[in-house]
This record gives structure tokens, sequence and C-alpha cells, in this order.
């Protein structure tokens, strides 16, 4: 089955994606009633956006000017030090505070891009190579950071410090970290989706060009010919042997519809391809992205059947078709539909593509195809119809600029604000800013029935108010993000910061907390298996 995506679907989806993002609310509560109401005077917040509230202190940042300055939410003689989670405040004496200065510690493995690195501020930010860190306290106890920056690295959980609070990856897949047990831990996981689209895409669009015409063959004749001395006398006589065809006219298949996919089918049609595609959970966001002539199909069959060139596009997952995963999703019976001059460009994960099912159609003597892939393959490696590249996709200067830039906002955006967005195991969650004297705080829980309403009566026996909330979850997850306004509380009453936080923390099915007020890197809290760490 097939559908053109015409531009009333085009319409509908914007349409659609605007009543999306106009459900977005937050919720304002009293902690001393406890009752829920939409705040819908709030003024919205955008972590991009230079517009704060007139008291926010912006302290200036070493990076280009289109970055966002950091924002010290503690305002004028109004922080939270150290000294008061050893201690406690009354918010009746909160102007009489000094803030004690600080800095988040980040931990990077792998080279980063000194270009994304340049987004942490040096005025609130260290940066360390981790490896680096552990040979100069080889006889002494090494700082411990709160986010990890990586790339390829096969990060363990014992690298992973009980002070860690986030973990990114300049890349879209995540299969180097141990994302199961932190999100046991309660530690969020992000990646940069999108970030490789370009470099990946222009690779594909090359590929396209190596299935139609024997370039690879041709350079390594010429090479022969060269040694040879014979490559001026028999260059023409032999051009014959690498004829091939052109992209334009023929019909490319792409599975999964994505950032990538949705590029590739884009830019495939200014090369006059005819195009349809395939994506069971094509987002309104992706589908805007797609061009007005793609054809829709109901399933892999549908899409490669009469495809010249099939791209695949999609994310590994482990297990079979059948038990719901993706490894060799390209096998017998998706391959049973190629047409024998079919052209498989795989720059997604080789796994996904069934080695032998692919070796047997190549094999086949009324079969002209090729296969050419971005990954090692221990059956195709020296098959004369395939190309395997060395995983060159997303290995562009630009790419791993754009990479490193997107997951150091990620982590400033959870570090600073405790906003969530690309992670791969935490819900998107973003309240608005309110003004520098709110005092922050982030909850993350198992979720599991009851936990909202324990954590509202700790803050309402606190007697603080509470100005604004969200509760998300996602699978076992549970985040909240809640700001205090001190100036409305019963009168009278001691706050006790570090009490407060302890009694959130320890109840049952909480995994962490956080205070973002006053000095950075501090006061955040740990639920181990019923021991409290802070």
């Amino acid at each position: 089955m097939m559908m053109s995506l015409s531009r009333g679907a085009v319409a509908s989806g914007r349409s659609i994606l605007g009543r999306q993002l106009g459900a977005s609310s937050c919720l304002a509560t009293s902690a001393t009633t406890r009752t829920r109401t939409t705040a819908v005077s709030t003024p919205s917040f955008s972590f991009y956006s230079t517009t704060r509230a007139t008291s926010a202190t912006a302290v200036p940042s070493d990076a280009s000017s289109d970055d966002p300055p950091v924002i010290v939410r503690d305002g004028p003689n109004l922080p939270v030090d150290v000294d008061h989670y050893t201690s406690g405040w009354n918010v009746q004496d909160i102007d009489d505070f000094v803030s004690a200065p600080g800095k988040y510690r980040v931990h990077t493995y792998n080279k980063v891009s000194p270009i994304g690195l340049a987004k942490f501020p040096a005025q609130f930010y260290i940066v360390e190579d981790a490896v680096t860190v552990k040979k100069e306290h080889t006889t002494s106890v090494a700082p411990q950071a709160q986010a990890l920056l990586l790339r390829s690295h096969k990060l363990q959980v014992d690298e992973i410090d009980y002070p860690v609070r986030a973990i990114a990856r300049c890349g879209a897949g995540t299969n180097n970290i141990p994302v199961a047990a932190c999100t046991e831990m309660g530690i969020p996981v992000f990646n940069t989706p999108g970030a490789n689209a370009n470099a990946v895409k222009e690779l594909i669009l090359c590929a396209l060009l190596l299935g139609s015409r024997k370039i690879v063959d041709g350079v390594n004749h010429m090479k022969s010919l060269g040694e040879q001395g014979l490559a001026r006398e028999k260059v023409e006589k032999d051009k014959a042997m690498f004829g091939g065809c052109e992209v334009r006219g023929k019909t490319l298949a792409v599975i999964g519809l994505g950032h990538i996919g949705a590029s590739t089918a884009r830019d495939a049609t200014h090369l006059g391809m005819n195009v349809q595609g395939y994506d069971p959970g094509l987002s309104v966001h992706s589908a805007l992205q797609l061009p007005r002539d793609i054809t829709l199909t109901d399933s892999i069959a549908s899409a490669v059947t009469n495809a010249d060139y099939i791209s695949i596009n999609i994310p590994y997952i482990k297990g079979t078709v059948e038990e719901g995963g993706t490894h060799g999703i390209i096998g017998k019976d998706a391959i049973a539909h190629f047409k024998p001059n079919a052209v498989l460009v795989n720059f997604a994960r080789g796994e996904l593509v069934d080695s032998q099912a692919m070796l047997e159609f190549l094999d086949s003597p009324t079969v002209s195809g090729k296969y050419i892939s971005d990954f090692p393959d221990d059956v195709l490696w020296n098959h004369e119809n395939a190309i395997l590249l060395p995983h060159l996709g997303a290995s562009t200067a630009e790419a791993e600029d754009e990479a490193a830039s997107m997951a150091a906002q990620t982590i400033r955006e959870y570090l600073e604000h405790g906003t969530i967005r690309h992670s791969v195991n935490f819900p998107n969650t973003s309240l608005p800013e309110r003004h520098d004297r709110v005092i922050r705080i982030t909850v993350v829980n198992q979720n599991i029935p009851g936990m909202l309403s324990k954590i509202m009566e700790c803050l309402g026996r606190s007697g603080l108010n509470i100005a604004q909330q969200i509760n998300q979850s996602r699978g076992d997850i549970a985040y909240n993000v809640i700001d205090l306004d001190p100036s409305v509380h019963v009168d009278g009453k001691q706050v006790m910061l570090k009490e407060l936080q302890k009694e959130i923390t320890m109840l049952e099915g909480v995994l962490s907390s956080r205070i973002l007020f006053g000095s950075p890197g501090i006061a955040y809290a740990r639920n181990i298996n019923g021991k409290y760490y802070a």
C-alpha cells in the first residue's frame, strides 16, 4: 500500500504539532494546601532566550555571543551556600546570606571537539579529561565529576562516580553506555540526534553514485595501469569496462524517515529521483521535513519493491524482528522483493542486514546488484559487488563540532535548570524560569503510584509555597521539577534545606534530588539502597 504525502497532509501535521505544543503546561501548587492548578499566567521561558527577569544575574561566558548566559539563581545577597546544608537557614533571614563560589565539573572521554567544550563557560565549569585526571591522582583521591561527556568510549558502571548527575554522548547511539544501570541510579543519559545527519546524508548520496557507476573499480584499474606504465595508452579503450547509469529518474526506497532518512529523501528528489519511504513511527516533525512528492508505504516489502536503490536508516535494536528487535531486518524476506539490480545502502548499523542472505543475493547469476555499507562485514568483505567503508558516516569536523556542542548544551540545561531534552531514558521536561529568588528542587523517583503526593507532603510540612512544578514520567522513571518561593511561607517557620532534602530523598522510591540554588555543583543527594548519600 502506498500513499503520497500531499500539501494537505503536511498542513495537517503542522496543526497536530501546534496542538501538541499548545497542550504543554506546568502546575502551580501550594504546598500547604496541595491544590493543583494550571499556571496559565506564567510567562514562557526558553533556555536559548537571553531575556531574563530583571533581577537575575547574567554571568558573561567565554563562549560565543550566541551561547546562553549562565544564570546564577541567587540574586542580590540571596544565596544558599554550603553552610546551609550543615546548619539550615531561616527563610525570614534569607537576604543576609552571602554566596559561596563553586563550579560544575565535567569529565570527558575520547577527544571531544573544543568548539563543543567551549560551550561550558570557564566561570562556572571545570572540564577535564577523565583518563588524565585519574593518572594525575594515582596516590590521591581524584576529583569527581557532576557530568560525563563521551564519544565512543565504552563506559563501565564503575566509572560512574556517586556525584554524577548526567551523561551525554556526542552522537545518536548509546550502545556504549550502560543505560539500564544509569536509569536504576536515576541518571539521565543524553544523545545528540540529528547532529551528524548532514554528514551521513552526504555519504549516502555518495554511495548512490558508487552503486550506479563503477567508480571504485575504475580507480583500482587506473592504479594497476599506472604501475605498468600503460595508463595513457589504454585508458580510452578500457573505460568501456566501467559503464554505469545515472540516478536521475531512478527510484530510491528510504527505510526509516528520521533526521537522516528525511534529509536523504529530500536531497534525492533534487537529484531527480523518485522516492518512496517506510517508517511506522514517523513523527510529525520528520513528516514536515519530507519532500512533497514522496510516496509512503505500509511495509518494507512495499517500499523496496521496484526500487533501484534502498537506503536503510533505522536504529539497531537487539533481537530478531519476531522478538521486537531489528537484528537482520533486511533478511531473506525483504531481499526477496529486491530488483535484480537493486543497490542496498547501509549507513545505519551493520547488524541490520543478514549478511548470509545478502551474500546469496549477490551470488545469484541473475543479479547485478550491490551492497554498500559503512561497517565491517566478515562475510561480504571481499565480495566483488560489495563496497565496505570504515565507518566514515559522521567523521567530519562539522559533525563532531555539532554533536559536541549539542551534548554540552543539554548538560548545561540539565545541571543549571533541571531541563531534560534529548534523553534516551528520561522524559522531556521543562519548567519556565521564574525570578532569581525562587529555589528550584528536582526529584528523580521510581514511577510508582503515590510518589508525587508523598513529595508534596514533605514540602507542605516545610511551610514553603510552591510557585510552580511539573511531573513527567517515562517507563520506570518519574521526574519532578519544583520551584519554591521563600517569600511566601508560614511566618516564623524555620526551613532547614538540609533536613528537607534528606526527608524527600529518603522517601521509599526516590532515587535522587537536587537543589538548584546558590553555588553550582552542590546540594545533590542520592538514596542508595536505603542509605543517604549527599
